[in-house]
């Protein structure tokens, strides 16, 4: 097999791993025990202790999904879902623990606050390790902190948010977050206040064998804007780890929210992530995605349209190489008239990898002169690796323009031909087919970022290429 040039790209930088030393982890299983223990190493109030009783109690009357990958190695007896790292929360890179704060070092974290982000929090395991915000934010009423100083010092704006865009019951992982949850970013931006520079979460798994379930939850009100960032890796183990986090964004009238994740778990990693957003009048929610790791994944982040004129637009790309099966996509309900949502999906198979893209559209009867339109392109890089698309187009009135485009496909042999003839050689070539295929989603994000995607695709071609 030919070998592309890329060679100067380190794999270590997200394969590495500390020892799994830690200041307390709970048994291995899935109890009414084991959820009342987490709550009390928690501290939970008591309103959150019930929540979080009642949704193990949904989880066991749920059953796993049966039409997407096979999840069936998947024990909860085997995972241990919270791992208390030893250190407390921090405000200064300084007080982290050396090897804790040299993971986020290597990670290109804290450069990254210095020059490109208004604020940074950073898990290690299930715990947020350390937190900070620019002063000039906190003075025009941002609030940026961990989920559990959110649930202590704004209950009633928890209360009132925390899994309403995401209800317990709406899938078995779902419930399954709701009762063991621990960690995440919480978000408030006031009334018309423009956060013009991003705020970023960085989420990284350590310990085997054992489960991450941040909360993320955003608030945007009326007339504001952010971008938020969320980055994501854990190390490589033999046995299975999962991550069943969940996300909510709410995106008021005539507000801007922009979401981008960078999701890089490890090849043993189930990623059984949530994602929604409810927008609201004139408001608009833009997701920009890139998934390259975990062992199988079920994304398929949501915007539903409540207001009228609401808007939402998804740029994603999925990278699958060998014993990767990467099932993701992009759920939109059009609830009212004049909303409009745009789908750019890509995809890239090699070495026997699958990529599916599953998504929903659904324009409800109230949603007059919306907007739909849904690209899906797929990549394969040899004749034995996986791509599909499944489309649900669910139409409820006449009154509606939607299209849905796919292509599936190789790299053109004239195209290689073309730049061969320039003097480029074959992997350089197909490297270059490659990045050009996945830049719609690279420019997308900040220029930090969009190195980073670059950089995990040159390592994904690494001597696969050919």
């Amino acid at each position: 097999m030919s070998k592309s040039n890329i060679e100067e790209i380190n794999r270590n930088i997200y394969d590495f791993k500390n020892k799994d030393e830690y200041d307390y982890k709970i048994k291995k299983g899935l109890t009414r025990e084991i959820i009342e223990e987490i709550s009390k190493q928690k501290g939970d109030p008591d309103w959150m202790r019930e929540f979080r009783l009642k949704a193990l109690e949904t989880y066991n009357k749920l059953e796993l999904p049966t039409w997407g990958p096979d999840i069936s190695e998947l024990n909860m007896d085997e995972i241990a879902t919270y791992v208390r790292p030893k250190t407390n929360i921090s405000s200064s890179w300084d007080d982290v623990p050396d090897d804790i704060k040299d993971t986020f070092d290597r990670l290109g974290i804290p450069e990254a606050e210095k020059t490109s982000l208004a604020g940074v929090g950073a898990q290690y395991d299930s715990e947020v390790v350390y937190h900070s915000m620019k002063e000039e934010l906190i003075k025009q009423g941002v609030v940026y902190t961990d989920m559990e100083t959110a649930v202590r010092e704004y209950p009633d704006l928890v209360k009132d948010h925390f899994m309403k865009c995401v209800p317990v019951a709406d899938h078995k992982f779902a419930a399954l977050h709701g009762a063991v949850w621990s960690g995440g970013s919480f978000v408030y931006v006031p009334k018309e206040v423009k956060v013009d520079i991003p705020l970023q979460s960085y989420f990284r798994l350590n310990s085997p064998e054992s489960g991450q379930f941040e909360h993320t939850l955003i608030i945007v009100d009326e007339g504001a804007s952010l971008h938020f960032i969320e980055g994501c890796s854990a190390p490589k183990y033999n046995k299975v780890n999962l991550h069943a986090g969940c996300v909510e964004l709410f995106v008021k009238d005539n507000a801007y929210l922009r979401y981008s994740t960078i999701e890089n778990w490890s090849k043993n990693m189930l990623n059984l992530n949530t994602k929604k957003a409810i927008v609201g009048k004139n408001a608009q929610m833009d997701w920009v995605s890139g998934s390259f790791g975990s062992k199988i994944s079920m994304l398929y982040p949501m915007s539903i349209l409540n207001g009228e004129g609401a808007k939402t637009e998804y740029t994603g790309i999925s990278f699958a190489g060998a014993g990767q099966n990467l099932d993701n996509g992009f759920k939109v309900v059009h609830n009212k008239a004049n909303t409009s949502s745009v789908v750019n999906a890509k995809s890239i198979s090699k070495n026997g990898g699958k990529c599916t893209y599953r998504s929903l559209v659904r324009i409800g009867e109230n949603a007059k002169n919306s907007k739909s339109s849904v690209s899906c392109e797929s990549l394969m890089l040899d004749d034995f690796s996986i791509s599909d698309t499944i489309p649900v187009n669910d139409v409820r009135n006449d009154d509606v323009e939607i299209s849905h485009e796919a292509k599936i496909g190789k790299i053109s042999d004239k195209t290689i031909f073309y730049l061969m003839s320039r003097g480029i050689s074959e992997e350089d070539a197909k490297a270059m087919i490659v990045r050009g295929f996945a830049y719609p989603i690279s420019k997308e994000l900040p220029v930090e970022y969009a190195v980073e995607m670059n950089n995990l695709i040159n390592m994904e071609l690494e001597g696969s290429i050919g």
